[in-house]
């Protein structure tokens, strides 16, 4: 197969790194990923100024690689139209260094990655794993889109359509298993601690605590409770139970 894989962390980081290394030994892989950490940057595109891209080579790994100084959605939409000229039989975005669970995902730019493959109608994986400051769990989460991968080779993603995989800070050993999800709710208690720069301007800093709802049958829930998560996502986000009614509304 032809991979396309991208991140939000940077083309340096760990997480793609352990992705990449895995999967081109069974695959063609190229890499398109941001030249920084973009972390919760959305959906954003680039509109005001051309995007550099950069071909490099990232030590330990064969395949192709290119660094982009754009958004991770940006990243998908060039690689597609400019730098692959075949066409591409999957999306990975990840892995991500932390989850992306429950309402998360309208903020990750892991996800948002994924996503925007989908609109290009080209199958979508987005891939995140929790970690702590001493460990982290990038080999499961590889390990797991391997298997999807193998499972899916027959039967394949519908092409517009995201998976998005979350998994836990546990051994192989440890996870209960997978469990096919929908997304929970998750939000925060925000803070903003003020300061004032050299220049005498007022800054904020947002910090807080995530809150996360157990209702069963979840990502989050499931997450909890020490499985993997896979969740089916869809960039239509109109809320067909009403749709009739708002067109009562309007009259």
């Amino acid at each position: 197969m032809k991979l396309l894989l991208t991140n939000d962390d940077g083309i340096n980081a760990k997480g793609i790194y352990v992705l990449a290394k895995r999967l081109e030994k069974s695959h063609e892989v190229i890499i398109a990923a941001p030249d920084s950490q973009r972390s919760a940057s959305g959906h954003a595109i680039t509109l005001t100024r051309p995007l550099v891209i950069k071909k490099v080579k990232l030590e330990g790994l064969n395949c192709k690689a290119y660094s982009i100084d754009g958004t991770p959605a940006d990243c998908v939409r060039i690689a597609l139209d400019k730098l692959i000229d075949e066409k591409v039989d999957m999306v990975i975005s990840g892995i991500n260094r932390g989850t992306n669970l429950g309402t998360d995902v309208l903020y990750s730019g892991t996800v948002s990655a994924a996503v925007e493959a989908a609109i290009y109608k080209t199958p979508a994986i987005a891939v995140s794993s929790e970690f702590d400051e001493d460990n982290d769990n990038y080999e499961v989460a590889a390990e797991t889109v391997i298997k999807l991968l193998l499972k899916n080779r027959e039967n394949f993603i519908k092409d517009d359509m995201v998976i998005n995989i979350n998994v836990p800070l546990l051994s192989y050993k440890e996870i209960k298993g997978i469990k096919v999800a929908r997304i929970g709710s998750r939000t925060y208690n925000h803070a903003f601690i003020e300061s004032r720069d050299e220049e005498g301007n007022i800054r904020y800093q947002i910090v807080g605590t995530v809150e996360d709802s157990l209702q069963e049958d979840t990502d989050v829930h499931y997450f909890k409770e020490g499985y993997i998560t896979l969740t089916p996502l869809h960039y239509d986000l109109t809320n067909f139970k009403i749709l009739k009614e708002v067109e009562d509304w309007i009259g």
